[in-house]
């Protein structure tokens, strides 16, 4: 089969007295922000080159095409045809969705507390029917419980419309929103839909207010810096309507009274660069989480909340470090919070009456595992103390817990089923580490059936991800078993530039440290091959987003490693997207990358780095890229533009290119269905290593 040749354009970019040439650049619409909006109108050219890439990939992995079929059909098996999640009360009602038999999509509905008829609020499935992509970002019921709000994205793009539903009659209960983020709030007196714009270039610009029941939009707040996310949240205590702006590096809440809602924000403290805090309302003062004063794995202090302003923080929880705090829940009697240590998460518990030392008057809850994770859920109720959380490890399906802090019962309401069956014992998980050339020692989280042999003869799957501090926690994965159960390994490599051992681990992966993300994964992946879990030239590496530039960068590093690479949704062309302004997410991760417009030195690291631009001249493995057009995030022709260039200057390979003409950066909506590009992923993993057999 010959590969699609891709024309060359050349095209030069001079910038900063340096200069480099990209002659796949026009593989980028020029109207991109209308084709995100309207896939339609991609430029026909465009269009033609990315079904001929699909076209191609699918000839070279034609022989796969059964066994996709077959992984598909095992992932479907282990998800329940029909599935209601635990019930969440509020005043009167328990919310709750449930999936119908087979079906992609939910329905959400409600019944009385007490017992009585269930309601239906919203059928999703129903709506999803006559869209090639559906995708809700969240919903939400007003105090009264008389109106339900959702945010749904029928392209893939991002922008999102909300829908008002009035719950007695099933009718719009107001016109909808356009141009919308996912982040909205109902206000507490039941009378204001607070929600963000999303301008031209697909960022959440500004906060509005309108009449919950439709009218005229009142700016609340115009953010000026171009760089930053916004976000909109109501307190559990139902007190305070909160925006929170920052990016990465920085942030700054605004406090709106909940008993007074079309009063203007006022910021709770005043914004300082390199610090973050966020806030958590407790009777009559606020909790608040941050990195001010050195604490690098963060802090809690506390402030009344008509002063909750820096000069009126005092000690509430001092900074531990190797103890990375993540966030905090509150209940008028308890407040509950997460830790991540080495690795793993623990939940602590602590009453609304200590003094003094807080910690040594906690309730842990952990696990006696190697790996595992725990989700703080929060209080079902801020009158009622009974916490929920989730555990699950790669051996265990979720389990829900309800633990109630007075009388300390704890009640198990939900384990995940599998119908296809599942039994722990025939698995193991273990946690190793593998020791970097500065010393650092880099976790790993094994997942393999008790009889895989450790002798270097089992495929392997090495996934990692390694940006933004956000961290690859050890929970349960239905789709993963397909490959372990046919005799592979699977492997998480938690790379710097994750937050797994903290946020100084995370900040060792970023800006100028950014390196360490690339050679931490080499190092895991040499770890594993001598501890017997692969063989060199045996094993597959994945990552999508930010994950998809570490496995560009890795792949140009030690190509000899790997029998194959997937990458989903990469980010490879990371100098030519952080020097476009113009594209949605490029300000806000100046902190994350350095700005290459402004600052040699991070044009130099860049440039150092970027897949796109580092291709070397040498034979390299089988490589899919996966992209979304609709993508707003990685835009879809970053996979375009790697894949022209890596058959253009390396060899080897095949070159894979497969975009989701339907789809944006997560992929196909629908439980079922978002299933099919992981049985791509898998179907090319196997593909891969039968093109290596054992040594």
């Amino acid at each position: 089969m010959i590969p699609p040749s891709p024309r060359r354009v050349p095209h030069m970019i001079t910038q900063l007295e340096r200069v480099r040439h990209d002659d796949y650049a026009w593989m980028k619409d020029e109207n991109w922000q209308k084709v995100l909006r309207d896939p339609s109108l991609l430029r026909t050219d465009i269009a033609e080159a990315l079904r001929e890439e699909n076209t191609y990939t699918e000839e070279c992995l034609s022989g796969m095409a059964s066994a996709r079929e077959t992984l598909l059909k095992e992932m479907i098996g282990r998800i329940p045809p029909a599935e209601d999640s635990v019930p969440w009360p509020d005043g009167a009602w328990l919310y709750f969705s449930r999936f119908a038999k087979d079906a992609q999509h939910p329905v959400y509905l409600r019944r009385p507390r007490q017992g009585g008829d269930e309601q239906m609020l919203l059928d999703v499935d129903a709506l999803a029917k006559s869209h090639a992509y559906f995708a809700l970002a969240g919903t939400c019921h007003s105090d009264d419980h008389r109106v339900f709000v959702y945010a749904a994205d029928t392209q893939g793009s991002e922008v999102y419309r909300l829908h008002s539903l009035d719950l007695e009659t099933g009718a719009a209960f107001a016109p909808d929103v356009e141009s919308a983020s996912g982040s909205f709030i109902i206000s507490p007196d039941s009378a204001w839909l607070f929600w963000i714009y999303r301008d031209d270039h697909g960022r959440p610009s500004r906060v509005y207010r309108r009449p919950l029941a439709g009218g005229e939009d009142v700016l609340v707040f115009d953010e000026p810096d171009s760089g930053f996310f916004l976000s909109l949240s109501v307190t559990a205590s139902r007190q305070w309507i909160l925006i929170e702006r920052g990016d990465h590096d920085t942030n700054e809440t605004l406090l709106i009274p909940a008993n007074d809602p079309t009063q203007p924000p006022r910021s709770a403290s005043p914004l300082v660069r390199g610090e973050r805090y966020t806030l958590t309302h407790w009777n009559d003062r606020f909790i608040i989480l941050t990195n001010a004063e050195g604490a690098i794995d963060f802090q809690f202090k506390q402030a009344p909340d008509t002063a909750p302003s820096r000069e009126n923080w005092s000690d509430f929880l001092p900074h531990t470090p190797g103890r990375f705090l993540l966030g905090a829940a509150a209940s008028r009697t308890h407040l509950a919070w997460a830790e991540r240590v080495n690795g793993n998460i623990e939940i602590h518990v602590v009453a609304e009456n200590a003094t003094g030392d807080i910690r040594t008057q906690t309730r842990t809850i952990g696990m006696e595992e190697e790996a595992f994770d725990l989700t703080l859920l929060g209080f079902l109720e801020y009158d009622a103390a009974v916490l929920r959380y989730i555990y699950e490890s790669p051996t265990t399906p979720a389990h829900w817990y309800d633990l109630d802090m007075v009388s300390g019962e704890q009640v198990l309401q939900k384990i995940r089923e599998i119908p296809s069956g599942h039994d722990p014992a025939l698995y193991e998980t273990h946690r190793i580490f593998a020791t970097a050339s500065d010393g650092a020692e880099v976790p790993v989280t094994i997942l393999k059936r008790r009889d895989t042999p450790c002798d270097g003869t089992a495929p392997l799957l090495l996934y990692g991800y390694g940006s933004y501090g956000i961290s690859m926690d050890s929970g349960f994965s239905t789709s993963i078993f397909s490959l372990v159960d046919r005799g592979w390994v699977y492997a998480v490599a938690h790379i710097r530039g994750g937050s797994e051992k903290g946020w100084d681990w995370f900040l060792k992966g970023r800006g100028k440290h950014k390196p360490n993300s690339f050679t931490d994964f080499v190092t895991c992946a040499r770890s594993l091959v001598q501890l017997g879990y692969g063989q060199e030239g045996r094993i597959v590496a994945h990552g999508g987003s930010a994950g998809g530039l570490l496995m560009g960068a890795v792949v140009n590093l030690a190509p000899e490693l790997f029998a194959g690479i997937a990458a989903q949704v990469p980010f490879v062309d990371v100098l030519n997207t952080m020097s476009d302004d113009t594209l949605p997410l490029t300000p806000p991760e100046w902190p994350e990358w350095g700005n290459p417009l402004e600052d040699r030195d991070a044009y130099d690291l860049i440039a150092s780095y970027s897949p796109y631009d580092n291709i070397r001249a040498v034979p390299y493995p089988p490589v899919l890229a996966m992209g979304g057009l609709s993508d707003p995030r990685v835009t879809y022709w970053e996979p375009a533009k790697w894949i022209a260039k890596l058959r253009e200057v390396a060899s080897g390979g095949p070159f894979l290119c497969r975009i989701n003409m339907d789809a944006g950066h997560g992929g196909s909506s629908g439980r079922f269905k978002r299933l099919e590009e992981v049985a791509y992923v898998y179907g090319f993993a196997l593909w891969a290593m039968a093109q290596r057999p054992l040594a």
